[in-house]
């Protein structure tokens, strides 16, 4: 059994977000934001899935359609916290590369990302590493954000001591 299948859903919860969006501008993207929100690990199981279809009307592959193109809704369960790694020009040339790979390596996740996967999760569930097309820092490359935190002249050391920080429950 995968974690997404053991992952609870509130379908009363569901149906309550579904009534407050009903006939709104952009209700499906409404349901959907705030439906990931509300589910643990901040993603959008199937049965979740399923049950807005039915609850709305709209068939399941325009709601899949909609989770694919925008970058923010997640289909996998998310981590506790995130570590974002800019791969712009900037930070590129200034070492995001290695970055990435040692954060990957030591969460675990070298493959997923070396096979082009935008994100890894750990399988305790405690980070969510992806990367980032730019975050308009370049003046501070390599920027790597933590937990939407901006930290900037990021160095393989300070990110270790970043990352350890945070999994004792610290803040970054």
């Amino acid at each position: 059994m995968t974690k997404a299948t053991e992952t609870k859903i509130d379908l009363k919860k569901l149906d309550e977000i579904i009534i407050k969006n009903k006939g709104k501008q952009g209700e499906i993207l409404n349901i959907l934001e705030e439906a990931q929100k509300t589910i643990e690990h901040q993603f959008l199981p199937e049965a979740a899935l399923n049950h807005i279809a039915v609850q709305t009307g709209v068939p399941l592959s325009k709601i899949y359609n909609i989770i694919t193109f925008y970058s923010f809704f997640n289909l996998k369960p998310q981590g506790d916290h995130t570590i974002t790694v800019c791969r712009g020009t900037a930070c590129h040339t200034r070492g995001s590369k290695a970055l990435l790979d040692d954060i990957g390596m030591l969460m675990g996740g070298s493959k997923e990302l070396e096979d082009g996967e935008p994100s890894f999760t750990t399988p305790d569930n405690k980070f969510t590493i992806r990367t980032v097309a730019c975050f308009g820092q370049c003046a501070l490359a390599p920027v790597v954000a933590i937990d939407e935190v901006i930290h900037s002249h990021m160095t393989v050391t300070k990110l270790q001591k970043l990352v350890a920080i945070v999994a004792k429950g610290g803040k970054n």
